[in-house]
């Protein structure tokens, strides 16, 4: 009686754990509520509630004899953790400065644990928790499972998407009542730009809709390939939809190169070639009759797109002055400390000396919140790897690149193999090509999307032992 009560207490907590990731891989783009402060960075991501949870309950499944899994032999997680420990290292080299550092009333010690505390969250906590729930299926089981979490999340993203543009581009305001009806769903803030610029849907901003569009995108794809007749480019149609009204730039040109990378290797493998053609016939059918009816207004809107880079831009001038002055001080913080850096988490100390001055001049964004002692938020560095070279210098920016390189290399051999998990690994392929576009835009690498890519490509590894470098 006690073998089977212990065995049934086992099968619930697994079933109870599963079911708690999947509803955090589901909530990912969910962020417009006003969150918990005390958590930091996490206070407005859903998903980390549920996942935090996951960590804890597989703790306590321990007790039922349970194993974690942890990747050691992979190398992959091995070069990860050399990568985390340098990133230590580098800030103890720094400690003589970091001891001295303070800004908006807090100290470059408090700073880095914050820091280091996301990073090894992010990296490790959760990323084996991940791999321990993802790890009990196999291959084809994890990657159906995900696919769909993915596609009910973005059907839920593009009704309220959808009913967005329709009041911001379209001005049917009689739709706002029913916007409103979103407020009741969990972890959301209904919110309408009164510009009537941009669409964010149930994320807080449109930049980071843009990011959770090219976490799925490759899933989304993926459809295309294994399911039949017209339904299966649903899914891709509303993404391509949702990325062209939220006026993300960046978003716009990282998942038109996630298309790109998709048709490129559909082209790759010669039994697609037929369903490329229809793609490309479908496609400049669909082009020639919106450019028939829509042609003079969408030349206007990419031109605009493809401009708004500029510094003297009338939308995006205070925005591109920001992320170009901030990127440039970095740079000249990494030339200053080449070798080992400033130390993790400690970017935002030095590069306020080394702003030039075309970025602060008549910007409001550093008067009213970068350099304003009172605004709680630090600068964002808008660019991970020139982050990496200034935080942790020249070894840091090396071995994360090369890393980052491995990850690609990899997804690209399990591609190659053209066995039953070729299109898992396109897919992967694909959303670590967003991933690592995205970050030349963004300085975290608090993104759940990638840690749980880098998660299910441990697991297609697994069994392997990397005999892939030798095909």
């Amino acid at each position: 009686a006690l073998k089977t009560s212990s065995f049934y207490n086992k099968f619930t907590l697994e079933k109870v754990i599963a079911l708690l990731f999947f509803l955090g891989v589901f909530f990912i783009p969910f962020s417009s509520f006003e969150g918990l402060s005390f958590l930091g960075e996490f206070k407005k991501e859903a998903s980390f509630f549920f996942f935090i949870i996951v960590f804890f309950l597989l703790l306590i499944a321990v007790f039922f004899s349970q194993k974690i899994r942890i990747p050691f032999k992979n190398p992959l997680f091995s070069l990860l953790l050399i990568i985390l420990l340098w990133f230590f290292i580098s800030t103890l080299l720094n400690t003589h400065n970091i001891i001295h550092y303070n800004f908006k009333y807090t100290s470059g010690v408090n700073r880095f644990i914050r820091q280091y505390a996301v990073l090894i969250l992010s990296s490790v906590i959760l990323l084996v928790s991940y791999y321990n729930v993802m790890s009990r299926y196999t291959n084809s089981e994890i990657f159906n499972k995900i696919r769909k979490v993915f596609l009910a999340s973005l059907l839920v993203v593009f009704t309220y998407g959808f009913f967005e543009i329709l009041i911001v581009k379209f001005n049917i305001n009689a739709l706002r009542s029913t916007v409103l009806l979103f407020d009741y769903f969990p972890f959301t803030n209904v919110y309408i730009d009164p510009n009537g610029e941009r669409i964010s849907s149930v994320t807080y901003e449109p930049p980071a809709l843009a990011t959770y569009l090219l976490t799925i995108s490759g899933w989304m794809f993926s459809y295309i390939i294994t399911e039949k007749g017209v339904k299966r480019f649903i899914p891709s149609l509303m993404i391509l939809i949702l990325a062209l009204f939220s006026g993300s730039r960046a978003g716009l040109v990282i998942i038109g190169a996630q298309v790109l990378v998709f048709l490129l290797l559909l082209y790759k493998n010669k039994k697609n070639h037929q369903l490329l053609l229809r793609l490309a016939t479908g496609f400049a059918f669909i082009t020639l009759i919106i450019g028939i009816i829509k042609g003079p207004e969408i030349v206007n809107y990419l031109k605009e797109k493809i401009t708004s880079f500029k510094i003297n831009d009338n939308n995006h001038a205070v925005s591109n002055k920001s992320r170009f002055g901030i990127q440039y001080a970095l740079f000249q913080v990494f030339l200053d400390n080449p070798v080992s850096g400033v130390g993790y988490g400690q970017q935002t100390y030095e590069m306020i000396k080394n702003l030039p001055p075309w970025s602060t001049y008549n910007n409001w964004e550093f008067k009213i919140k970068y350099l304003n002692p009172e605004h709680p938020n630090f600068p964002p560095g808008y660019n991970l790897f020139i982050r990496i070279l200034a935080e942790t210098g020249i070894v840091g920016f090396v071995l994360f690149t090369n890393w980052i390189l491995y990850i690609l290399y990899t997804c690209f051999r399990l591609f190659k193999l053209k066995n039953q998990d070729s299109i898992f690994a396109m897919v992967l392929l694909i959303s670590m090509i967003g991933f690592i576009m995205n970050w030349f835009k963004m300085d975290t690498i608090r993104v759940f999307g990638f840690w749980i890519n880098f998660a299910l490509l441990l697991i297609l590894t697994r069994n392997i032992k990397f005999k892939i470098d030798k095909k």
